[in-house]
């Protein structure tokens, strides 16, 4: 009987059924209208997640993270409408799918960014230093890429420190020695 109840109201009495100091709709307590809110909401968010994260994994985590966000809010008197609920789970959705892509950017990142170091430190021993082609290498970088990798790295200065030394800002240096030293691994690596 109370399934019934709860499937025959509005989103919006439901939410109000979950909001704290609400007035109890007859027959229905705050578990069943949780319930039935889920159940309405959940295929809504699966398929807003399936169309814009385009994996089921990460549609099905976005499901239960927007759900468990809809129901802590509404419980904590935190939706100030909740006759839009529809409106608040869609806002919550974007949110959460626009966090969900920064992370996995992120994650993706950070491993282009270390695959390398596993890979050195499975090598046995370490390479010897090749210090004539080291130093061709530093010879066939353009002048601002070289001045900034010796001022770092023989110097050891910061990026503000070789920046104020070169004009340049720190942000600038950054980059630049970046680059400078991806050029440099590619003339050490030979290719």
């Amino acid at each position: 009987m109370h399934q019934r109840l709860a499937a025959t109201l509005e989103d919006g009495a439901l939410a109000r059924a979950v909001a704290p100091g609400a007035a109890a709709q007859p027959g229905l307590d705050r578990a069943q209208a949780e319930a039935e809110l889920c159940r309405r909401f959940a295929p809504r968010i699966r398929l807003y997640g399936l169309r814009h994260l385009r994996d089921p994994h990460a549609a099905a985590d976005l499901v239960q993270q927007v759900l468990m966000t809809t129901l802590e809010r509404l419980r904590a008197g935190e939706v100030r409408e909740p006759e839009r609920i529809a409106s608040f789970v869609l806002g919550t959705c974007r949110m959460t799918a626009l966090e969900m892509k920064r992370g996995a950017a992120r994650r993706e990142r950070l491993l282009e960014t270390w695959t390398h170091v596993e890979e050195a430190a499975q090598d046995a021993e370490p390479r010897p230093l090749d210090e004539a082609r080291l130093a061709r290498c530093l010879e066939a970088l353009p002048e601002r890429e070289r001045s900034v990798v010796l001022l770092a790295f023989a110097g050891e200065k910061s990026a503000q420190e070789t920046g104020a030394e070169l004009g340049l800002t720190p942000g600038n240096v950054r980059v630049v020695r970046h680059r400078a030293l991806a050029r440099l691994r590619q003339c050490m690596e030979g290719r």
